[in-house]
């Protein structure tokens, strides 16, 4: 049973079933008689449990000195007597201050500790965010921007509709929409600094405005409920170790009657000839890769179940392979050259394959690019398209 009151600018929660005392929005009270309400619901909330309890502050935008003497000093009276107790509070690094600020807690009592909760939420985005994989993030949409101008219309897209593009990147899937569709509104929400940050200067450098880049975790976004038409987060669910909290988030600011849209990937069916056992061998590796790093890119066709089972209704699917075909082979082969980079010169180092393992996993990019650039020969790379009604 979870019991909500509003006070004031923000709401607090407590979900007994998991020992969670949820916190949202602005706290920011003149006096400390107006926290009173919220320091009873914590003592209560305590005497109900045993063990820990958690306390989560990741939607917690603002919180004043005020505010923070009466929660810490709550949570300080309780641990210090109820030698039983624990107290784990919940952070997320979008907050830029909040894990130091109630990491203070810590140093006064150690049975109070502070989880920074998206810490280690992304696994595989150090590998994917940084350095000279960044640029080639583009060449990868103006492939697949060829077959999505045609398929989003057919997923529900209109011009001037509200749009949000969730795990954005280097943000250039959110410029193409704009030119192409008009929204009535475009906010663009990524977890990665540096990518928003290259694409601010790319958006800047076109003249293109009208697209709010933000800051976020796809998993706890501050963005309200129910307010955006279309709802985008292509090739990102396959990256995080738990896409159904990504897909609750999505299906939470998406309006009753809008739509999801998500895109994946089947590594594994990644083509080519010639040298085709080669190639398969090598991506039938990076499913197991990923899959070590507790990501799945071999999510594509499952999107219809998570889709499903987020309670999205009229699901819609569809498959696409990009191809050395798709405009100029080399545009192909540089992407599949930094594919090698990153997976085989990175990931595979850092699980701690042996050398002559990661020269066998080099040799299959290396033969996709054969096939991509031999006059006769045919590389592909398939994607899966899924989208979902929210019901009205």
């Amino acid at each position: 049973m979870i019991a909500e009151k509003l006070v004031r600018t923000y709401k607090f929660s407590f979900d007994e079933n998991n020992q969670e005392l949820a916190f949202f929005g602005s706290m920011r009270p003149e006096r400390s008689v107006e926290m009173a309400d919220c320091v009873r619901l914590i003592e209560k909330s305590i005497a109900s449990i045993r063990g820990t309890i958690y306390i989560n502050v990741k939607r917690l935008v603002r919180l004043n000195n005020v505010a923070f003497h009466a929660l810490g000093g709550a949570l300080l009276k309780a641990v210090d007597e109820r030698p039983d107790l624990k107290v784990s509070i919940i952070t997320s690094s979008v907050i830029g201050w909040s894990t130091k600020k109630f990491g203070t807690l810590t140093a006064k009592n150690p049975r109070i500790i502070v989880e920074e909760y998206d810490s280690e939420f992304y696994p595989g985005q150090t590998f994917l965010e940084e350095g000279g994989f960044i640029p080639i993030l583009r060449t990868q949409t103006k492939l697949t921007w060829r077959h999505e101008k045609d398929i989003l219309p057919r997923h529900g897209l209109k011009p001037g509709m509200t749009i949000a593009d969730i795990c954005c990147g280097i943000g250039d899937f959110a410029q193409l929409v704009h030119k192409e569709f008009s929204p009535g509104r475009i906010v663009a929400l990524d977890h990665s600094k540096s990518s928003l940050s290259y694409a601010r200067g790319v958006a800047a450098d076109f003249g293109i405005q009208g697209i709010e880049y933000i800051y976020g975790d796809a998993s706890e976004m501050l963005l309200e409920d129910n307010q955006f038409d279309f709802v985008t987060c292509r090739h990102s669910l396959q990256i995080f170790n738990k896409p159904e909290f990504i897909l609750k988030e999505l299906y939470r600011i998406c309006k009753p009657g809008g739509r999801i849209y998500i895109t994946n990937e089947k590594n594994s069916h990644c083509l080519g000839e010639p040298r085709a056992e080669s190639i398969q061998w090598t991506y039938n590796e990076v499913a197991k890769l990923f899959d070590h790093f507790d990501m799945d890119v071999e999510l594509g066709p499952k999107s219809r179940r998570y889709m499903q089972d987020a309670g999205l209704e009229d699901i819609r699917m569809e498959s696409f392979m990009v191809t050395n075909l798709d405009g100029n082979p080399q545009d192909f082969a540089d992407i599949i050259q930094s594919w090698e980079n990153v997976y085989a010169g990175e990931m595979a180092v850092k699980r701690g394959d042996p050398p002559e393992f990661i020269t066998r996993f080099r040799k299959g990019f290396q033969d996709h690019i054969f096939a991509a650039l031999h006059a006769k020969g045919y590389a592909g790379w398939p994607i899966w398209v899924a989208s979902g009604r929210k019901p009205l």
